[in-house]
């Protein structure tokens, strides 16, 4: 059984190709970008054969790029199936789910209105991921889809962590409330974390940093989420690469009126203008920021503490919600490969009984391990994510029930 995997962007389309014949074989893995360019870039690796292929050509729409991706996998050179009936199936990272799908769902007509009514709480990745459904719908007819959403792993949040101190009727008639986000990445590292100090997840207090561009920490008690920092969009919460993490909202309306904003102005303020690219004024990316930091750019640092420190006030918060903590967990391009974020966070945090090897912690890139003292009695680990595995391991479990 073969199951592509789609992740589709405004403009771009990550996706994976695995074989569930025999165990789960990962046989391509790629990224389209700059969909609606003269200049967009397919990079594809065929991670079997270890060979890898890009090209640049103006890709349109997300239609013409799967099957520009479809075209390649059965290319005889490029490709690894003979045709493209090999493919039994395909699954979809969608954004948000709402209050609809506490578990991932074979799409029918009913399930791809219920993500199009969904489009106004995710207007930025709604959208997109009901394009690649459609696109596949149009090129490969009949075959099985699956929608896996960010926001089912958060359906266990208490009323008490997910409702906002706005007037009820707003939650009755928008649902305004906390969704969260990440979710297929903070389950699979739970999990992984969890089986990598030989532990049952569902046994234990785990707290899980999904930190990058965009970031994210989850309580996790005993296999449920409890607790999560994005809210009802990806926006509140951490520090992240270009959006503000929490704002005092009386901050944001004082720069509207100051600044003579739109709430469409608005928006791309404290989505794209904010964040550690606001902070530093330099970059988004954490590698740009450290080495300012390093040749003494005060700003630099000054968005690294920020960033870190945001970190552990969540960390001492969640600790307290769950009444103690087993397992820290550091996930995503910077959890699992900048160790200096790892150390500022984990600094002067002996007294909640977290303590990291600092030379292991030094050396580590990209890696699941324990990083944490062996007389640590929380335990620290790397795990690396792979929300694509996730979604093609729902795909195949829904599809098998068919």
């Amino acid at each position: 059984m073969k199951i592509l995997t789609l992740n589709c962007g405004s403009s771009s389309i990550k996706y994976q190709l695995f074989d569930f014949k025999e165990g789960e074989s990962l046989l391509v893995k790629g990224l389209l970008e700059r969909i609606g360019c003269k200049d967009s870039v397919l990079t594809h690796k065929v991670v079997v054969r270890n060979e890898e292929y890009s090209e640049t050509r103006p890709v349109p729409s997300h239609t013409e790029g799967i099957q520009w991706i479809i075209n390649w996998l059965i290319d005889e050179q490029k490709g690894v199936l003979k045709q493209v009936e090999e493919i039994t199936a395909a699954g979809h990272r969608v954004a948000h789910g709402g209050e609809y799908f506490p578990d991932s769902a074979l799409i029918t007509p009913e399930v791809k209105k219920k993500i199009e009514d969904l489009i106004e709480l995710a207007p930025l990745h709604n959208p997109a991921n009901l394009r690649g459904i459609l696109a596949m719908e149009n090129l490969l007819p009949g075959i099985p889809q699956v929608a896996v959403f960010d926001t089912s792993f958060h359906h266990t949040l208490p009323p008490r962590a997910y409702f906002y101190a706005l007037p009820y009727e707003y939650y009755e008639k928008y649902k305004i409330r906390r969704y969260g986000f990440h979710g297929t990445s903070h389950k699979y590292v739970a999990q992984k974390a969890a089986s990598l100090i030989g532990r049952n997840w569902e046994e234990l207090k785990i707290i899980t940093c999904h930190l990058g561009n965009g970031s994210s920490i989850t309580a996790i008690d005993r296999g449920k989420s409890v607790d999560t920092s994005m809210g009802f969009t990806p926006v509140e919460g951490l520090v992240m690469g270009t959006r503000t993490g929490d704002l005092d909202l009386g901050a944001l309306l004082s720069i509207m009126d100051k600044e003579k904003l739109d709430t469409r102005a608005a928006n791309d303020l404290i989505n794209k203008k904010s964040g550690m690219l606001g902070l530093s004024g330099i970059s988004n990316d954490m590698r740009d920021i450290e080495r300012a930091a390093h040749d003494g750019n005060q700003r630099a640092q000054l968005a690294l503490e920020v960033f870190a420190y945001r970190i552990k006030k969540y960390i001492g918060a969640y600790v307290a919600a769950m009444n103690g903590l087993d397992l820290l967990v550091f996930t995503g391009g910077i959890g699992e490969n900048d160790y200096e974020t790892r150390q500022h966070v984990c600094a002067n945090m002996e007294y909640l009984g977290i303590k990291i090897d600092l030379d292991k912690n030094c050396y580590l890139k990209g890696k699941d391990e324990i990083i944490s003292l062996p007389d640590s009695p929380v335990k620290v680990v790397i795990a690396c994510t792979n929300e694509e595995l996730v979604i093609a391991r729902d795909t195949y479990r829904i599809i098998s029930k068919k």
